[in-house]
This record gives C-alpha cells, sequence and structure tokens, in this order.
C-alpha cells in the first residue's frame, strides 16, 4: 500500500465512522466528517496533509498525489 491508499483509505473510514457515530450517539460526531472532507479539500489545493507526512514517517512508499510531501 503506498501513501496515496492510506490517506484515502483512512479519511473514508473516518467518514464513515463519523456517520456511524452520529447515527447512533450523537449529531455532534458530524463534525468529524466535516474536518475530514476541509482537510482533503485542503490538501488538494496545498499538497500539506498531515496524514500523508505520517504515513511516510512509518514508512509507507510514496505514490503520485503525495510524493513531493516536505520532510523526510
Amino acid at each position: 500500500m503506498n501513501i496515496d491508499r492510506a490517506v484515502l483509505t483512512l479519511a473514508g473510514s473516518m467518514v464513515l465512522l463519523s456517520l456511524a457515530l452520529a447515527w447512533l450517539v450523537s449529531p455532534y460526531w458530524l463534525l468529524l466528517a466535516a474536518f475530514v472532507g476541509a482537510n482533503l479539500l485542503q490538501a488538494a489545493f496545498t499538497g500539506f496533509c498531515p496524514a500523508a507526512i505520517i504515513f511516510r514517517k512509518l514508512g509507507l512508499k510514496p505514490g503520485p498525489a503525495f510524493c513531493s510531501q516536505a520532510p523526510r
């Protein structure tokens, strides 16, 4: 798995978890889905993604989307 797929997997999982928790626990969990969406949007424009940096430090190989992330 490369960094791109890991980021998308994490984001999708967090959105689905947020929706389930909003349905079962409290609608305030939708704020988590909003945060994930906002982070994906800003990553699309800036190329900066904290999750990609963490996955790189964990040893995942870069994919085409996050190959130019700053510190290695």
